[in-house]
């Protein structure tokens, strides 16, 4: 997982409640944009779900990406599963795109706590 400039665009270097449609991790959230039909989606909602549990304070939150369409502009997320990780003020630390490997995510999850 990569760090990315493209998540401060339009204002959207930091994400909140509001945005997200819930409450942010206290520590850091790991945010998945989805689609209904993506199939690596699937897996990566298993992988994210299990790494936020194991670390206190750490939430896997899931956007349909089609449902969103504004914060995926704002975002610039082309393709699905596209996964951020925040920190406990919501900015964008690491940004990835496609199936992550569950080592990756612990690791990326390592910059935001």
């Amino acid at each position: 997982m990569h760090g990315d400039a493209a998540g401060q665009r339009a204002g959207a270097g930091r994400l909140d409640a509001a945005q997200l449609g819930v409450e942010p991790g206290e520590r850091a959230s790991l945010v998945q944009f989805s689609t209904a039909f993506c199939q690596p989606c699937r897996a990566t909602r298993r992988i994210l779900a299990e790494v936020a549990g194991m670390v206190d304070g750490v939430v896997h939150i899931e956007v349909d990406a089609e449902r969103n369409l504004d914060l995926v502009r704002a975002l610039g997320i082309e393709k699905t599963p596209t996964v951020l990780v925040l920190d406990a003020g919501g900015r964008i630390v690491r940004r990835a795109v496609g199936l992550p490997r569950k080592a990756d995510v612990i690791a990326a999850l390592g910059a935001a706590v």
